[in-house]
C-alpha cells in the first residue's frame, strides 16, 4: 500500500489539512462503519511517514495496559525502518487493515486533539536542513532504535521513548527543525534512562541468581 504522491519528503503546502483536522474529518465521516490504518495513511498521503509515527507511538506516551508497547512497537518498527533507509511509506495488509469502529475512533480523537492542536498551533517550517535528507535518515535511525525499544518488557521504556517519536513525527509533518532538536535531547534521555533501568535489572537478576548458587 502506497500513498499516490511521488515524495514522502517533500512537506505539506499551504492548502493541506493539519493531522488533528484530518483525523477529526474521518471521526465525523458518517459513512464509514471502521476507520483503518489505511484510511489514514491515504487521508495523509505524503505526509504519511509523520503522520502514522504519531499515531502508533501517542499511546505509548500514557500508562497502557501490559503489552500496547509491543503490539504498537511493532508498525513502528516496520515506519522507521523505512524512514532509515530512505525508503517511501509501505504497509503490508496486516497493519493497513488494522480498524476500529468510527465512534470509538471519534472519542479516541476528540481525547487526543486538543494535545495535537496545542502542538500544531506551536509548529512551523524552520531549520529544515533538520529534517531533511541526510538528517531526516538519521531521525530514522535514532525512531528505529527506539521503536525496538518500545517492544522489549522494560519497566518505563516506553513513554520516554515514544515521546521521543511523537516531536520527531511532528517536526517531519511540519518540517519543524527545532522539533526534531527536541526529539534528538529526549532520545538521549531516553537511552540513558532505559539504559539504567535494564543495567539495574541485569544486576539484580546476576544477584539473585548468585544468591541461589551460594545458598
Amino acid at each position: 500500500m502506497k500513498p499516490e504522491a511521488s515524495d514522502s519528503r517533500s512537506g505539506h503546502g499551504e492548502g493541506e489539512r493539519s493531522l488533528s483536522a484530518t483525523l477529526s474529518d474521518l471521526a465525523e465521516d458518517e459513512s464509514r462503519e471502521r476507520i483503518s490504518v489505511s484510511d489514514i495513511f491515504h487521508a495523509m498521503g505524503d505526509r504519511a511517514f509523520g503522520a502514522l509515527m504519531l499515531v502508533f507511538a501517542l499511546p505509548n506516551v500514557i500508562p497502557t495496559p501490559p503489552g500496547t508497547s509491543a503490539v504498537l512497537g511493532a508498525p513502528l518498527v516496520f515506519l522507521t525502518a523505512q524512514l532509515a533507509f530512505g525508503l517511501k511509506p509501505w504497509l503490508p495488509r496486516f497493519i493497513a487493515d488494522r480498524s476500529m469502529a468510527r465512534p470509538d475512533f471519534a472519542a479516541l480523537a476528540g481525547r487526543i486533539a486538543p494535545w495535537l492542536g496545542r502542538a500544531e498551533r506551536l509548529l512551523k517550517p524552520r531549520l529544515r536542513f533538520l529534517v531533511r535528507r541526510p538528517a531526516e535518515n538519521v531521525i530514522g535511525i535514532i525512531c528505529l532504535l527506539l521503536a525496538v525499544i518500545l517492544t522489549l518488557p522494560i519497566p518505563l521504556g516506553n513513554m520516554l521513548p515514544a515521546l521521543s517519536i511523537c516531536l520527531f513525527s511532528l517536526a517531519i509533518l511540519e518540517r519543524d527543525g527545532l522539533f526534531s532538536l527536541l526529539g534528538f535531547i529526549t532520545a538521549i534521555l531516553s537511552c540513558v534512562i532505559v539504559g539504567g533501568v535494564a543495567y539495574a535489572l541485569v544486576k539484580t537478576l546476576i544477584f539473585l541468581v548468585s544468591s541461589a548458587l551460594m545458598a
